[in-house]
């Protein structure tokens, strides 16, 4: 082989090689910037919108791991639902754990704050009402009007039976004690941090199971108070500007301690069929 072939070779691979290492660079430069949308993932965790048979595949994959399901939600919300296949989503986590690690991690916390505590069905049996129930469906962000236009940021639990005071409403988590008492939206209210971080708003009820003092723990199941008509109004203990329903309210804070609403529907789905506590 003459010095000119050897040098023309030399120069050949050089080539290849240094395409080799642009395609490597530009291929792991897309993945950094295209493996996890964070704003995306975002905004699709606060609408929580995962279809039913969706949700429980992912559940029974990560075997009721919390922390397991998180990622699997996380990276569903990026794709912005166009990706349910389980294997699929966990490669694309082990790039976002690599590439966005601290956004991902933080969704994940968000996504692990409102799933892990829940154990009750938030309403229980009328005693007086054997045939009582309540309904409940997706309203999330539906417009609402008192006080000015605003999104719906919680989930109404419809009394079938029309009366306050006869349904029992108990905590959905354990935790702690953190608002009572009278709102101008909400009526008669309490609100419990759960051992997570999740705040969980229970609203518009009839009254009181005791004297809650703010601080005071809660487990799980402790009774509450009942079912009401309660709020839309400055002053306390006006009731009938609407039907009897409880609504819940699902609430984190952000890295800047600023307060968001999550959409609460599928963690009352879940509730419902998990507890198998028809009314």
């Amino acid at each position: 082989m003459t010095e000119k072939r050897i040098r023309l070779s030399l120069i050949f691979l050089a080539v290849v090689l240094w395409n080799v290492l642009l395609t490597s660079h530009i291929t792991e430069k897309a993945l950094q910037i295209n493996c996890f949308s964070y704003e995306t993932a975002y905004q699709n965790f606060r609408d929580h919108a995962i279809p039913e048979e969706v949700f429980w595949r992912f559940w029974e994959e990560a075997g009721e791991d919390t922390d397991a399901f998180a990622q699997l939600l996380a990276m569903y919300f990026a794709t912005d639902g166009a990706e349910t296949d389980v294997e699929s989503l966990r490669q694309a986590a082990g790039y976002a754990k690599r590439y966005r690690g601290a956004e991902f991690a933080r969704l994940c916390r968000y996504i692990h704050a409102v799933w892990n505590d829940l154990k009750r069905f938030p309403v229980g049996a009328v005693a007086s009402e054997p045939d009582a129930t309540v309904s409940f469906a997706d309203s999330w962000m539906q417009s609402r009007t008192f006080g000015g236009e605003r999104g719906h940021e919680g989930t109404d639990l419809m009394a079938t039976v029309n009366q306050r005071g006869i349904y029992p409403v108990f905590s959905m988590t354990d935790g702690v004690v953190e608002q009572i008492g009278w709102l101008r939206l909400g009526g008669w209210r309490i609100g419990i941090r759960s051992e997570s971080g999740a705040y969980f708003y229970y609203a518009h009820m009839a009254e009181y199971a005791k004297e809650f003092e703010i601080g005071e723990r809660v487990e799980a199941g402790t009774f509450l108070g009942y079912m009401g008509d309660t709020g839309y109004s400055d002053t306390p203990g006006t009731t009938g500007k609407f039907d009897v329903h409880l609504h819940v309210g699902i609430y984190l804070n952000d890295e800047d301690g600023r307060e968001f609403s999550v959409n609460s529907f599928p963690m009352l789905r879940y509730l419902w069929e998990k507890n198998g506590e028809r009314l």
